[in-house]
């Protein structure tokens, strides 16, 4: 690795680095703890004839600290946690300084796929034109379909209509019907691909039975507008945190985005001049602009200023509250500040999960009385069937059109 030579010993860039991890919030004595964590792993690393630079990753620094306490620990040092931060902290650190560092994760490699199921998959993707998510979940519907028929001592080449039925028996006992529908759905495309390469004498795809599935039979999970603002009103938007969430998820009411919308926001997403958002959505890939308006403006703001952490090499607007700063890792992140947050306002609902905000913008449009139409376009959705299901729980339009119960 042609990186930069720098050490723990060298006291301008300790001094820089603990410049920068003070502007993040990190205490005095915790600098001095994380200063004597890095000495011990440069001591170590040295004694056995490694550069340390190059042994900055995770992997490295999990065994190094494992060992470390297994051989040494002793009261505090029992627990590998406060040398694992101390390190990250100082990879972090290095690159804030301007030092090139080894990637701290390693970038996780998929397993390649064998030909025949790397052919479905880009069949999928470019003739079929479907998500890559989608392609790899039915992927996974196909792998589970192969792993059923060598138990049973069969193979793709020789299924039968038994084997189909079989199968789809098996899925059902463990899965509701919504969900066995997407496996017969997947079933189907891979049959259907299988009979078009002339790799099955027939189309069985015809025969795989789904389970009817009643399209809306439970109402979105939303929430009344009232208790949103009850939530971003018990945000404490004087902590560095309070500043992120409320910007988030005001971001996400405002604005209907699901959770992967928002993570996927970067400094340049907001346009300042223009006055306008950009927004990805992660399914389609299709981006679109929205009108930046002064609340939001004013949110993102406050939160860029004073609550953004400082040193980010990360473009991404909404950031990890802690070291490494980078973008939210998930929607579970999102989960939890949103149930959070709904906690200390009293708002309890059977669902607080990532979306429960686009449900709510959703319904409170057509509430107000935006078309269907308009709405189905902020929220990107294809079909007009998608945005149809917020109607059944908009009740203020809904109890206009009630008839007189007859006497």
């Amino acid at each position: 690795m042609n990186a930069t030579i720098f050490s723990a010993d060298d006291p301008a860039l300790a001094a820089q680095i603990e410049r920068v991890w003070r502007a993040n919030g990190i205490a005095r004595s915790t600098i001095h703890v994380y200063r004597q964590w890095i000495r011990r792993f440069y001591q170590y690393c040295r004694l056995r004839g490694q550069r340390p630079e190059e042994q900055l990753q995770q992997r490295f620094v999990r065994y190094w600290t494992n060992h470390y306490v297994r051989t040494r620990g002793k009261g505090p040092l029992r627990s590998p946690h406060t040398p694992h931060c101390a390190l990250w902290a100082w990879s972090w650190g290095l690159q804030a300084c301007g030092c090139v560092v080894p990637p701290w994760h390693t970038p996780a490699v998929p397993p390649a796929l064998p030909p025949l199921l790397e052919a479905f998959r880009r069949h999928r993707r470019e003739v079929q034109g479907v998500a890559e998510s989608s392609a790899r979940r039915d992927v996974a519907i196909v792998q589970e379909l192969l792993a059923f028929l060598r138990h049973h001592g069969r193979t793709v080449a020789t299924i039968q209509v038994a084997d189909i039925d079989g199968f789809m028996s098996y899925c059902r006992r463990r899965m509701v019907p919504k969900t066995l529908a997407g496996v017969a759905a997947g079933l189907r495309a891979f049959l259907s691909y299988m009979y078009m390469t002339g790799r099955l004498q027939r189309n069985l795809a015809m025969v795989v039975a789904s389970p009817r599935v009643v399209r809306g039979d439970t109402p979105p999970r939303a929430l009344a507008w009232p208790e949103v603002r009850r939530i971003l009103q018990a945000i404490n938007r004087k902590s560095r945190v309070g500043l992120r969430d409320y910007a988030l998820l005001l971001t996400m009411a405002v604005y209907g985005l699901g959770a992967g919308e928002a993570r996927s926001l970067t400094l340049e997403s907001v346009d300042w001049r223009r006055r306008e958002l950009h927004v990805l959505r992660p399914k389609t890939g299709r981006r679109f602009d929205l009108p930046l308006l002064p609340v939001v403006g004013r949110a993102l703001a406050a939160y860029l200023r004073r609550g953004r952490p400082r040193y980010c090499a990360t473009r991404a607007l909404f950031v990890r509250a802690h070291a490494p700063y980078v973008g939210l890792g998930s929607s579970g992140a999102i989960r939890h500040i949103l149930q959070k947050h709904a906690a200390a306002a009293g708002v309890t609902a059977a669902f607080l999960g990532s979306h429960v905000l686009r449900h709510s913008h959703a319904c409170r449009q057509i509430d107000l009385g935006q078309p269907a139409a308009v709405v189905g376009d902020i929220l990107g959705h294809r079909r007009p069937e998608s945005t149809s299901a917020y109607v059944r729980v908009a009740l203020t339009r809904l109890r206009r059109m009630a008839l007189p119960v007859p006497t």
